[in-house]
Order: structure tokens, then sequence, then C-alpha cells
């Protein structure tokens, strides 16, 4: 199992925590993600770390696809491939239709049907076997709608992609993970209790039977984000993560429109994220934290005193062995966090 640090992305600021990325990248850790929400992009904070490190390697999580078109990003993925020697890894996903409406003023559309077209033409620019076309129902290359010049024809990349670019998708819906096992190389569970692939192996495995050349869950990365919090005192350690939990499980959609609420329900917590939500979008968020239960926390997240995390950890090491965990990606970590977590796992 490889263990990768999730920078996220910027608060009111710019910045990243370069110190940490720096200590990863001496202690061996295999990569380090940017992110990006409605405010620092993921892209620009990945070309400086690439720019101040020399081995890591380092991806998105994610890029946002309704945001740029899949030539936008294949661009920019091919450039900062090929500036640092091919240690970028490109993580996309839909996002939500809050941010996406909300923010970037396009239509959320299909998000499967998106994901689909987007891969396909990213494959087709990277490998630049012939000029790009594509007829689907989010992109049509080249465009020919009512309002086109009618002059656009088909291109290929000025750029060549002088090193393989892996790609990941964001997914935790059972349509989801087997369009990631078909078309990517990876997927981002946000978060995963280690001791229950059944919740997403089963999906997966389905989408490696549909895609070409004999894929299987040995060609595919399954790296979940595993927030870290050391500290003697247990309840406080579980409250840093529960904010966050809170956010996604009450505050990302509507009821019947949150995809993380329907997979804390699958996870077993079903009534309790009905009350997160029924709290958080009532503008309680603090009661919505407080609602997270403690027993998801220490399913997904490693808090507490070093002991307790080397403990959870034996879980984590178990899942890598079984292949069902390729890569740990935690999140908060400090430079004592990531000390230890090198000393376990590398």
């Amino acid at each position: 199992m490889k263990l990768g640090l999730m920078a996220g992305y910027s608060p009111a600021q710019v910045e990243l925590p370069m110190e940490q990325i720096l200590e990863a990248e001496r202690l061996g850790f295999d990569s380090v993600w940017t992110a990006e929400a409605y405010g620092s992009d993921a892209l620009t904070t990945a070309a400086w770390v690439l720019a101040k490190t020399s081995r890591i390697k380092v991806g998105t999580a994610i890029v946002q696809m309704p945001a740029r078109t899949p030539t936008c990003t294949a661009m920019s993925a091919m450039t900062l491939s090929g500036m640092s020697g091919g240690r970028f890894i490109l993580g996309i996903g839909p996002s939500g239709p809050g941010v996406i409406e909300g923010w970037h003023g396009v239509a959320y559309g299909r998000p499967l049907t998106r994901t689909r077209e987007y891969v396909d033409i990213l494959h087709k620019i990277f490998a630049r076997r012939e000029k790009l076309e594509h007829d689907g129902y989010h992109y049509q290359i080249p465009y020919r709608g009512k309002d086109a010049k009618g002059v656009g024809r088909p291109m290929k990349s000025i750029l060549h992609a002088g090193h393989p670019i892996p790609i990941y998708t964001a997914a935790i819906t059972p349509a989801g993970l087997r369009c990631a096992g078909e078309v990517a190389n990876g997927v981002f569970p946000i978060w995963m209790n280690p001791d229950r692939f059944d919740l997403l192996g089963p999906f997966i495995e389905e989408g490696l039977a549909l895609a070409d050349g004999g894929k299987t869950l040995a060609d595919f990365d399954v790296a979940p984000m595993v927030s870290i919090v050391i500290g003697d005192n247990v309840d406080e350690c579980r409250a840093h993560v529960k904010a966050h939990l809170a956010l996604y499980i009450g505050g990302m959609g509507p009821p019947g429109h949150n995809f993380y609420n329907d997979y804390a329900s699958r996870m077993g917590y079903a009534a309790e994220a009905r009350q997160i939500q029924q709290l958080y979008l009532t503008g309680k968020k603090a009661e919505a934290a407080q609602a997270v239960p403690d027993q998801l926390i220490d399913d997904c997240a490693l808090v507490g005193p070093a002991e307790r995390i080397r403990e959870r950890l034996t879980a984590w090491k178990e899942a890598g062995s079984r292949g069902h965990v390729g890569s740990m990606l935690v999140g908060g970590a400090t430079i004592d966090a990531l000390r230890l977590l090198a000393e376990e796992l590398l």
C-alpha cells in the first residue's frame, strides 16, 4: 500500500502545507494531492508543488470536469507531466450541482456520461493516433452547433504526451464505481472503512470486467482519503474530523440528492445520516457535527494517541495486502503523523 498526502485547497489566503509536503517526499511518500472547490484551483497548486519537489508524484483530487473542457484539461495535464518528468496524476470528478451550476454557471448534466466522454477524449488526445473527433451528449469536437462559425476542423495536440498520465475519478455511488473501474486507473472513494470493501469492491469489479485488455483489481488503485489526528484526548481528535464529515453528509445536497449521505447510510448509519442532514440544512452545523457517530470516525479515520493509531493501522495494512486499498491518502497530517505513518507502512 502506497502513501499519499492530501494537500487540499486553500482557505481565504492562498497557502500550501509545503513543510509537510517536503517531509512526505523525504520520508518516501508516493504522492501528494491538491484540490479545488470554489477558491484556489487544483492545477496551479499542483504546478507549484511539482516545481518545489523532485521525486514525489503530484495529483489532483479533483479537477472539476464541468469547469474545463476535456481538451483544456488534457493540455494542462500534458504540460505538467512533461515539465515534471512524468510525475503528474490527473484526478477528475463531476463535483456537485451546487458548485457547478452555482459557481461555474454551467449545467451539471449527466455525471457518468460526462466522465465517460471526458476520459475518452483525454485518451484520444494523449495517444495522438488520429485527429480528435468526438460526438457525444456533452461534447462535440469539432463543434457544429447552430451558433458555430463552421470552420472548426479535427486537430492533433502539438505537444506529445511523453509519459503515461494516470487518470483517477472520484466516486462513491455504485454506478460511479463501475464507471471508474471501467475507464480509469484509480478511484477516490472520499472515505472508506477498510473492513468494508464489500461496499465498493463488487461495483469496481463489475466495471473492471467491462474494460478492455483483461483489466483486474491489480491494475487499479483504490485510493481513499483518510484523516489523521494525533492527540491524547480521543474525543477532541474525533471532533476535528466530525466537522468535515458533517459538511459532506449534511450539506452537500438536499435530501434525496446527497451522494455522501447515501454512502453513510450504506455504511450502516442511515438514521444518523438523516439526523446530520436535517441539522445541517437548518443551520445547526455544530449540532450536526456532534451527531456524527464516534464509530463512523473510528471506521474511516485515524484518531487519538499514537499507539491507538498504530492498532487501527492493522486493518489498513490487511486491506492493502488484499488489494482492497492501493493508496492511503492522508489528510490533516502533522509532521509527527507523517513520520508515524512512514514508520508503520513504508
